[in-house]
């Protein structure tokens, strides 16, 4: 028994120190750039093409990022969806977080591709909606590459910028965004709720029903608030295209602070009346809520005429909103190629958070003068299960909402009369 232990010991010795000698060999050859070694990384994979991509690289900075680039500022916006500066700030915030970004040797010593590059290749998947495969040309890199960029692009963006540029409104964006409502005619308005479906082109066969919506296609539903400046304050997005908005509501996280108490106080009066809540303008489909107002379906009068046409005015916001990013970032137009519903969800919602921040930093310089100097604490969760249901109660007040639509009807009505006298 010993003997043929020690003679299995042997052979894998020697099989050991050939494996070595082999790589040592393949390694020396590609160093002194001789043919070397034909197979790729294991067995049956085909070797990495040679793509030049540091010629693509510099190629890249030449057209964009160096002073006298080919092209100006203009076709920056327009390729790549963002001012220049942005987009730097965004790809030095994603290097400084994800590794994957900064441009490091291979095993072999070979330089690989660089932060813009790959930066570059994610937003162009966004922006045109393009395949993996088309970057190559320019960009120098393989499909799969630009596939990796995409998603880890996306999940560095939502990593670093999520808490900031995706999150409720805190009071100082409350207050900014009910003197917004207040000139509209609408005081009390925090925004435009609605939903979009975003095709899944490949849902998995066994999920096809479930996600099946009224076009016979596949799809999932992204929940969203909108204000008037098309940013874009809450999303929630993965539920089946089978569902309608009002099912999606009730999965909603929109009213979870408010009925746990820790939303910030909103206190404003319409027609004499004192109210605590805020309210989204909704369609009909929604239900009738105190915290949302909808249009009048065949209004008879001219007070009601005139409030359905003002309330269907200032609800178009959530309708731009989403025409603004579906067309600034065109991936979410056509149908998603991915199979991974979670990394569809990353995509989602790293797109929404680009879109916001490419808002911020468009924004006219005079909207600073709105600024309304308020309190930013934010409101500690003191309540028990009783204020829940309580606010849970208050929320779903069917009279109340009522009673909301009634004071908007006459107000917007005197605001007509003030206009004309």
């Amino acid at each position: 028994m010993e003997s043929i232990d020690s003679d299995s010991s042997g052979d894998e010795l020697a099989i050991t120190v050939e494996i070595l000698i082999q790589a040592q060999a393949n390694l020396i050859a590609v160093n002194e750039g001789e043919e070397g070694f034909k197979g790729g990384s294991r067995k049956g994979k085909q070797p990495n093409r040679e793509r030049w991509a540091l010629e693509g690289a510099r190629r890249l900075e030449l057209d964009y990022f160096v002073p006298d680039c080919t092209y100006d500022d203009e076709s920056f916006r327009r390729r790549f969806r963002m001012s220049q500066k942005l987009f730097i700030r965004i790809a030095d915030a994603v290097a400084a977080v994800n590794p994957y970004f900064v441009q490091r040797p291979d095993a072999t010593g070979k330089v690989g591709l660089t932060m813009l590059q790959k930066c570059t290749a994610a937003i162009r998947q966004l922006a045109y909606g393009a395949s993996a495969d088309s970057l190559d040309e320019y960009i120098r890199m393989a499909e799969s590459t630009a596939l990796k960029c995409l998603i880890e692009y996306c999940r560095t963006v939502l990593a670093v910028f999520e808490g900031e540029y995706l999150r409720a409104p805190n009071s100082q964006d409350i207050a900014r965004l009910l003197e917004s409502g207040r000139k509209r005619g609408f005081p009390g308005m925090l925004g435009s709720l609605d939903c979009c479906h975003w095709s899944w082109k490949n849902c998995p066969s066994a999920w096809a029903g479930q996600y099946q919506g009224k076009g016979k296609k596949p799809t999932i539903v992204l929940e969203a608030v909108a204000s008037q400046d098309l940013w874009i304050w809450h999303a929630f997005f993965g539920m089946p295209g089978s569902n309608n908005d009002v099912n999606i509501l009730e999965r909603s996280p929109l009213f979870s602070e408010l009925y746990s108490g820790r939303a910030p106080e909103v206190e404003f009066t319409i027609n004499n009346r004192t109210y605590k809540h805020g309210y989204y303008l909704a369609d009909g489909i929604y239900p009738k809520l105190s915290t949302l107002v909808q249009t009048i379906t065949a209004p008879i009068g001219k007070k009601r005429k005139h409030f359905a046409q003002m309330q269907e005015a200032a609800r178009k916001d959530i309708e731009r909103a989403f025409g603004v990013v579906t067309s600034r970032f065109a991936m979410l137009k056509n149908p998603a190629r991915l199979w991974n519903k979670e990394d569809l969800g990353t995509i989602m919602r790293a797109c929404i958070v680009l879109h916001n921040m490419i808002i911020e930093d468009e924004r006219d310089s005079h909207l600073a003068e709105d600024f309304i100097p308020t309190n930013d604490e934010d409101p500690v969760n003191n309540g028990s299960f009783v204020q829940f249901l309580e606010n849970y109660a208050q929320v779903h007040d069917a009279e109340l909402h009522k009673q909301l639509q009634n004071d908007l009807i006459e107000h917007l009505w005197q605001l007509k009369g003030d206009e004309e006298d």
